[in-house]
């Protein structure tokens, strides 16, 4: 089955405007998000979401392919859904647009583990192992069951460890969990999920990842050795540039 993968991105973010435009290693950031994502062996095709014509005329520039999208979606998976509408791709992956994979191969990750299944919606985490990611609340946690399945998502520190409050070193357990914000769905599923309407907790959390949780979709989950970072503010975006040595992009299909 062909895989493709849709990359939204909107101008006007209220924490960084225009983000998808600002530089990051000598390039626009959706550029960055886009080449990468170009280099997973397990993905056909890459398209951008994006309801700016300042941000199409940039993915037009590097000859990356661009949709201009309605300007009301709720969430970067409308915009998705709204592209996968009237495209026969049968497997869709939204990565975000601000989402840097420092290795393509955690794409594999995610393809080929939701190709061996028999999910409809799946997503990556990795074990959080620094404590200033638990209490950050721009950190999403995820819980799971014993099969892997998400049991929630939350900006909140969860599990709740009531014997240690203070997770002085919480490498001692693979319980906690970061949560990387890549989705992949069959796309059936992907157009019933936008077409319900936003959920109570969705609001709460502005996490569009409840919304399916609360209307009964099972999100699948699996783990990732490979390392991305997300990019939420300009201060993000200056620690990225600090990185860039031990980022090794020259992988390739």
């Amino acid at each position: 089955m062909k895989v493709l993968v849709v990359i939204p991105a909107r101008f006007g973010s209220s924490r960084f405007p225009g983000k998808p435009l600002a530089k990051l290693w000598g390039k626009p950031l959706i550029q960055t998000v886009y080449e990468a994502v170009s280099k997973s062996s397990s993905v056909n095709h890459v398209i951008v979401a994006t309801d700016s014509e300042d941000i199409r005329q940039c993915v037009q520039g590097f000859h990356g392919e661009v949709v201009l999208t309605e300007p009301s979606a709720r969430t970067g998976t409308d915009r998705v859904a709204e592209v996968t509408s009237h495209i026969p791709d049968e497997i869709i992956v939204n990565v975000q647009g601000d989402e840097i994979l420092f290795d393509p191969r955690l794409l594999n990750d995610l393809i080929d583990s939701f190709l061996k299944s028999s999910a409809e919606m799946g997503t990556l985490r990795r074990p959080m192992t620094v404590l200033a990611n638990f209490h950050n609340p721009n950190v999403v946690k995820v819980v799971i069951d014993n099969t892997g399945k998400a049991l929630y998502f939350s900006r909140s520190a969860i599990p709740f460890h009531r014997e240690n409050k203070s997770l002085e070193s919480i490498s001692w357990t693979h319980s906690i969990y970061e949560h990387i914000g890549i989705y992949i769905y069959r796309n059936k599923i992907l157009q019933q999920f936008a077409a319900r309407p936003t959920s109570m907790l969705e609001a709460a959390e502005n996490l569009e990842q409840l919304r399916a949780i609360e209307t009964g979709i099972a999100i699948q989950t699996w783990e990732t050795k490979y390392p991305s970072i997300r990019i939420d503010t300009h201060d993000d975006l200056m620690e990225a540039e600090k990185i860039i040595p031990l980022i090794d992009m020259t992988l390739s299909k």
